[in-house]
């Protein structure tokens, strides 16, 4: 059985300052939403595509840059 890499592991950034980390499946949609908090801020792409288990696990586990 394959696992499907379709999550993705993200720093919502204003500025060169990390607010909010967090995981998705569309990251267009995420970044829309935290920019109604943050008008000015921006969505970095943490590595590649993961599978939801892997997210939830990189989630779980806090990122060393956080």
């Amino acid at each position: 059985m394959s696992m499907r890499r379709n999550t993705y592991k993200y720093h919502f950034k204003v500025g060169h300052k990390t607010v909010r980390r967090g995981i998705t499946c569309d990251l267009g949609r995420r970044q829309i939403e935290h920019k109604r908090s943050w008008p000015t801020g921006h969505i970095r792409q943490i590595g590649r595509r993961t599978t939801r288990e892997g997210a939830l696990r990189w989630e779980r586990e806090g990122d060393p840059g956080w």
